[in-house]
């Protein structure tokens, strides 16, 4: 099984919206989203992406197993530091170490310090990070618990 991640182009904006909503879907399970109107999630930072705000940047990386799409990573560059900003894998590829394959090459790819955060009721993420980051360092990162969510800090050298 081969895991990589690519670049998302302008051009493919319209398929990275549709897998939004379906990671929209899967948080809804852990915090209240509401569908608007249309019967869809809102995601009002999609556009940034492709036109990020003065002094902002950011990346978004489609996951790919054996070159389907199965996922994507999109990551905000906040004063210098690296953010997850959503981190999805589809259903069919969970628990096969997808996920964890991906989340080591956007770290690779873009070495600096990192923050990645979860929310409370999010225990599956939780653990995923947990793992994968003390996997990745070597075990050499900082935990923050508060009413907030867990967050780690790490550097990629």
């Amino acid at each position: 099984m081969d895991v990589t991640i690519e670049p998302i182009r302008y051009e493919d904006k319209p398929v990275l919206r549709r897998l939004v909503q379906l990671y929209l879907y899967d948080f809804s399970e852990f915090e209240p989203l509401e569908l608007n109107e249309h019967g869809e999630f809102d995601y009002r930072y999609l556009d940034h992406y492709w036109a990020p705000d003065e002094g902002e940047e950011r990346h978004a990386f489609f996951i790919r197993v054996d070159s389907k799409r199965a996922g994507f990573a999109l990551v905000r560059v906040v004063n210098g530091v690296n953010v997850f900003a959503e981190f999805f894998v589809m259903r069919s590829f969970r628990g096969a170490g997808v996920g964890a394959a991906a989340a080591r090459a956007v770290l690779t790819r873009l070495p600096g310090d990192w923050l990645v955060h979860q929310v409370p009721a999010n225990l599956p993420a939780q653990a995923f990070w947990r793992r994968v980051i003390a996997s990745f360092t070597g075990g050499n990162y900082r935990e923050q618990v508060d009413e907030s969510g867990v967050t780690q800090r790490f550097t990629v050298p």
